[in-house]
């Protein structure tokens, strides 16, 4: 009020002075005015004139006036502005002290000049914490020291000054954002906000986003978003960017895919943009590079809030394979029912829960008497008579209360007689654990009974003379050890060998010899007078003779002897053979059937070193070749089982005129035995004997897997042949073993090649015929070893086509001394050649024997001359492999 009142004060000395002023200018013309009326001063002041006195009197009086007057007018608007000044300020203050911001104010000398409440609030201070005269720096100091900021001074101002501000992390969890303006008169503005809320919505919203995008970009789904104003993507989840193989986001169809498939496209969009409801499915198919896909699409019209199309969301399925798929299954379900209906085995399908046929296949019909069709729908009622329909209802309400497998067999009439059949019933369970099917199966198995019964019966006897077999000999050897034990009874065991036979074989040929077996066979039968008689092996054949021993033996020997020296007449021609026995007593020569077949063959063994057609009976001073044989046969079976064993490669080269021009092509694998004690033991003693003790089988496996391993590292892929044994094919699963070792390995099936002599065939043709051909079809090679020293090798040329033909190294040795051989050989080159397979000469031991060979147009040839058998270290060269390697190989 003082300052309102005071500038009403001046408002009214205004006018005054400006009257004292209108007087100061009269007073000049005072002298005039005064002689005007007659007025004189009364007296005068010094010697200067009174008048002249009041004039300067009243002129200092005016001046005095007009300065105060000028003071006081300064003085008033002074006050008006200060209080204007005052008033902005207080207003400037107010406005800054409401805002949400904190605001910190430098001068030019970086003085703090203002700090608003807000400030003070945010970090928690008051406003004796800022003295006069402090500076920025010292302010962002104390801060920095009472941890309300986690920077530098320096990197406040630095980082403050940018455009996105500074981020402090208060304690408490609040954050604040900084931002510092420098102003053109060197001071400076500082905000602060406190940005909590939002940065924690802001990390919501990123994270609600990024959880969006994650679930969209790793749905199966193709997703994209397109603007319907100008048609560009705004949005593709990554399985649709995978789809396209580019970065389809801004870019139109016509700029991501073929003109045919953006025609498309854009024409799904139009459609999808009249829909009424804004939903459009379609498929096109999109073209990928030279791939084209089936895609069903769906199309969604996203609008605005004027209800105008704003967006378009498009999402794409790739469903070429679903529809492969599909036609794939209706292909698969055509060929199971093509399948199910031509199965050679009756198939019928019934419902458990009124026991209708509801399938049956077209040889089910020669079981139910009618086309199928017909019987679909029927019941067993309907179609057998009572009698049959009982016994059939029966066995599947037996099946269904099994809830498994039931297998029977019995007769069926059928329009061929009576047959047997193999039922299998299984009852099929649904999801509640309840019968719903029956599925029964009938196989006509009357040839297959009748087969088996025919195998049992060649199981136990010789397939030619159709004697017992030595399985059969060994049991019947049993039976009459068990009957005889206890007792005084005692009986001999004859071990016959014919001598001759394979000088007929050779001179007439096997089908010659196959025919004198027969008779020999008959004789013998003949002979023993209803006693125990087998073929033992090809030439071999036993005999168990009852009464006095050996007196019943040796005569019963000398008999045998006697009926065979009569000559046989075999396809008009005059043939001769003889015998050589050797015999072994129950009990004294033995107590079990082994042990005395083993004696008469050590007696026949004996017999033969006196001479042929002779006959000896064994004695003790035989054990020591038994017990020999059999330590023998022992440290062979350790020899097997400790890796003892070992295996030398014999070359095997392209026929030439000499070794030099004999390309090696291959290498035969051979097994050697070193003996800890008894050094190296001939293959020629430990063969035989692994062959006759059932060794071979385990042994050939052994040379079979370390072959095929050994020939798999060699870096020149030449050809690996193994010998197999006929006992490997009779015993176990020979095609089983030849592919798992290929398996194991790793070598190629057509490197190995499988070396067979016709016993494989001999023993039972149908069954090795048929394994040799599963061997052909691992895509192994099969060669005949030692041709024509056997009996039928030509009809198994027939019956079977061989890769390669060996011929029997007797013929090669002869070349050059026995017209005989040449003659032979070149008919068995010939042969070969004409039936598609390449010869293989074996036993080539001279020059001349290589250069006949060569000139015949022999393929292959084998033998000392070529390279002898020994580990493959010594062949390194020729695998491809160096010394350095090999070694490397043997230490591991």
């Amino acid at each position: 009020m003082a300052g309102k009142n005071w500038q009403a004060g001046g408002k009214a000395v205004t006018p005054a002075l400006a009257i004292v002023g209108l007087l100061g200018t009269l007073v000049p013309f005072s002298p005039a005015w005064g002689e005007a009326v007659g007025f004189a001063p009364s007296s005068y002041i010094g010697p200067a004139e009174p008048d002249m006195v009041w004039e300067i009197l009243i002129g200092g009086i005016v001046v005095c006036s007009f300065l105060a007057a000028v003071a006081l007018w300064i003085f008033s608007a002074l006050r008006k502005v200060k209080r204007s000044h005052l008033r902005r300020n207080a207003f400037v203050s107010s406005a800054l002290n409401n805002l949400n911001h904190g605001v910190v104010m430098t001068d030019s000398r970086q003085r703090i000049v203002y700090c608003n409440d807000r400030f003070l609030e945010i970090y928690g201070l008051v406003r004796s914490d800022i003295p006069p005269h402090m500076t920025g720096l010292e302010l962002l100091t104390m801060r920095r020291a009472r941890g309300t900021l986690d920077v530098s001074p320096e990197d406040f101002y630095a980082i403050a000054n940018a455009p996105e501000g500074l981020i402090t992390e208060l304690p408490g969890g609040r954050s604040i954002l900084s931002r510092y303006f420098a102003l053109p008169n060197g001071g400076s503005v500082a905000t602060h906000e406190d940005c909590t809320e939002q940065r924690k919505l802001s990390r919501q919203l990123a994270s609600t986003k990024q959880f969006l995008e994650s679930v969209l970009d790793n749905i199966p789904v193709c997703v994209a978003a397109k603007s319907i104003e100008d048609g560009r993507y705004i949005f593709a989840n990554r399985a649709f960017e995978r789809f396209s193989h580019d970065k389809i986001v801004g870019k139109r169809a016509d700029e991501v895919f073929q003109p045919d498939t953006a025609a498309a496209i854009e024409a799904a969009d139009a459609a999808a943009l009249r829909a009424p409801l804004g939903h459009y499915s379609h498929e096109i198919m999109i073209e990928r590079g030279s791939e084209k896909r089936i895609v069903a699409s769906n199309r969604v019209i996203v609008r605005d809030h004027n209800d105008q199309p704003e967006f378009l969301i498009a999402l794409f399925d790739d469903v070429t394979d679903r529809k492969t798929l599909s036609a794939e299954l209706e292909r698969a379900k055509k060929f199971l029912e093509l399948v199910v209906d031509n199965i050679p085995v009756s198939l019928i399908v019934q419902c458990v829960r009124d026991g209708r046929y509801l399938l049956a296949n077209r040889s089910a019909e020669a079981i139910l008497n009618r086309r199928r069709e017909d019987a679909t729908g029927m019941t067993a009622a309907d179609i057998f008579n009572p009698k049959e329909a009982r016994l059939i209802i029966a066995r599947d309400e037996a099946a269904i209360r099994k809830r498994g497998l039931l297998t029977e067999e019995h007769p069926i009439s059928t329009k061929d007689g009576l047959r047997l059949f193999l039922t299998r019933r299984v009852t099929v369970l649904d999801d509640a654990g309840e019968p719903q099917y029956l599925i029964k199966t009938h196989e006509d198995v009357t040839d297959h009974r009748q087969t088996e019964s025919r195998m049992a019966h060649m199981a136990y006897h010789d397939g030619l003379t159709d004697l017992p077999n030595r399985a059969a000999f060994l049991q019947a050897l049993a039976q009459m050890i068990e009957a005889c034990a206890g007792t005084s009874e005692e009986f001999a065991v004859l071990s016959a060998d014919l001598d001759g036979l394979k000088e007929i074989n050779d001179v007439f040929g096997h089908a010659v010899g196959d025919k004198l077996l027969i008779e020999v066979a008959r004789r013998v039968q003949n002979t023993a007078r209803g006693g125990v008689v087998a073929r033992l092996s090809g030439d071999e054949f036993g005999l168990i003779i009852d009464g006095k021993q050996p007196a019943a033996g040796l005569a019963l020997a000398e008999q045998l002897a006697a009926a065979l020296e009569n000559e046989f007449m075999i396809e008009g021609k005059s043939v001769r053979i003889g015998v050589t026995t050797g015999i072994s007593v129950f009990p004294r020569n033995g107590t079990d059937a082994a042990s005395l077949l083993a004696n008469a063959g050590a007696a026949l063994f004996r017999a033969k070193a006196k001479s042929r057609n002779s006959i000896s009976v064994y004695e003790p001073e035989m054990d020591q070749q038994i017990r020999d044989r059999r330590v023998l046969h022992q440290d062979l079976s350790l020899a097997i089982k400790n890796n003892e064993l070992s295996l030398h490669y014999q070359p095997q080269a392209i026929s030439r005129h000499s070794v030099a021009d004999s390309e090696v092509i291959g290498f035969e694998a051979l097994a050697r035995w070193r003996h800890r004690v008894r050094g190296f033991v001939p293959p020629s003693d430990f063969i035989p004997l692994a062959e006759e003790s059932g060794l071979i089988v385990e042994m050939g496996e052994w040379i079979l897997r370390q072959a095929c391993r050994e020939a798999a590292s060699w870096p020149t892929p030449l050809q690996i042949a193994v010998n197999l044994s006929p006992a490997q094919f009779m015993h176990g699963d020979v095609v089983g073993l030849v592919h798992s070792i290929l398996l194991e390995t790793g070598l190629a099936p057509g490197r190995l090649e499988l070396e067979i002599t016709e016993g494989v065939l001999i023993e039972d043709f149908d069954r090795g015929l048929a394994l040799l051909r599963r061997l052909k079809s691992l895509g192994v090679r099969v060669s005949m070893d030692d041709f024509g020293s056997g009996y039928s090798s030509l009809s198994y040329l027939q019956a079977f086509p061989f890769d390669k033909i060996k011929i029997d190294r007797a013929f090669v040795m002869n070349l050059g001394h026995n017209p005989q051989s040449a003659s032979i050989v070149r008919a068995v080159i010939g042969l070969g050649h004409g039936l598609g397979m390449s010869i293989v000469a074996e036993g080539v031991e001279t020059q001349e024997q290589l250069g006949f060979l060569a000139d015949d147009g022999c393929d292959a040839v084998q033998g000392y001359f070529i390279g002898k058998p020994a580990p493959i270290g010594q062949y390194c060269a020729l695998v491809g492999r160096t010394d350095e390697t090999e070694l490397a190989r043997k230490i591991g």
